[in-house]
C-alpha cells in the first residue's frame, strides 16, 4: 500500500485549459471511480476468502511491489503516457490497492471500519472546503510537506525494523495523519490554482489529480484505523 507521490509542486503539460471547476469535478469523479475499484476488490478478496492464499503464499509482498511500481510509472511517466494508459495505471492501482486493503477487514471489526471510513469522509471533505475556499495560493507548502513527508516514511521504517515500539509508531500514526490533513489542504488549492501556472493535458489533468486525492483519503482513513480501529478479539 504505497501511498507517496511527488508533492513538489503543480502538474503542467502541453494542452488547453479547461475551467478550474470542470478540473475539480471531474478529478473528485475519478477519486470516487478509484475509491469503489478499491472498496470492491477489498471486500470481494476478504468475502471470498482469496486473502488466506494470499497472505499465505507471500503474493501479499508482490502485490505491494506491484503497487510501488505503478506508482512511479504514474508520477515519472505520467507527461510522456497518453490518456489511456495513465487511466488504466490509476485503475490497476487502484485495483492492486484494493487487494491488499482486504486486510483491514481481516484485523477490524466491521463497524468500526464504517464508522471510520465515515469520519475519515466528512473530514476530508471539510478539508477539502479549507483547501478551496482559502484565497491563499498554497503552493510553496509543497517542498515542505515532501521533506516532512520523506521524514516520516524514514522514521517509520526506522521503527518497523529497529525500534519496534508501539508508542512511537502512535505517534508516528498521529503525526503522518495530521500531515496528510495539511496535504489533503495543499492538494485540493493546488487543484483549484492550478490554472494559474499555464496549460495542462485536458485529457489526463482529472487522472493525476484524482490519484493524489485518492491516495490522501486512504492514508486518512487507515492512520484513523491505526488509531482507533477496534481489532478482532
Amino acid at each position: 500500500m504505497n501511498y507517496y507521490m511527488d508533492r513538489t509542486g503543480s502538474y503542467s503539460g502541453s494542452g488547453s485549459g479547461i475551467g478550474t471547476n470542470r478540473l475539480l469535478g471531474k478529478s473528485f469523479l475519478w477519486m470516487f471511480i478509484g475509491m469503489i475499484v478499491s472498496g470492491g476488490a477489498a471486500w470481494f478478496t476478504y468475502s471470498s476468502g482469496v486473502w488466506v492464499p494470499i497472505f499465505a503464499s507471500g503474493m501479499f509482498n508482490v502485490l505491494l511491489i506491484a503497487e510501488l511500481v505503478a506508482v512511479i510509472l504514474f508520477t515519472f511517466l505520467f507527461r510522456r503516457l497518453p490518456a489511456a494508459m495513465v487511466t488504466f495505471l490509476y485503475l490497476l492501482y487502484a485495483l492492486i490497492n484494493g487487494v491488499t486493503l482486504s486486510c483491514v477487514f481481516v484485523v477490524y471489526e466491521l463497524g468500526s471500519i464504517v464508522l471510520l471510513f465515515g469520519v475519515a469522509a466528512l473530514a476530508f471533505g471539510a478539508l477539502g472546503l479549507i483547501g478551496y475556499n482559502s484565497k491563499k495560493d498554497m503552493t510553496g507548502w509543497g517542498i515542505y510537506l515532501f521533506v516532512f513527508l520523506i521524514a516520516a516514511v524514514v522514521i517509520e521504517t526506522l521503527n518497523l525494523v529497529l525500534f519496534r515500539s508501539d508508542f512511537t509508531q502512535l505517534l508516528i500514526n498521529a503525526g503522518v495523519l495530521t500531515l496528510f490533513f495539511a496535504i489533503t489542504i495543499y492538494d485540493v488549492n493546488k487543484l483549484k490554482n492550478t490554472q494559474n501556472y499555464g496549460y495542462y493535458d485536458v485529457s489526463k489533468a482529472h487522472i493525476y489529480f484524482a490519484m493524489q486525492l485518492y491516495l490522501d483519503f486512504i492514508v486518512i482513513f487507515l492512520r484513523l484505523l491505526a488509531l482507533f480501529g477496534k481489532q478482532k478479539s
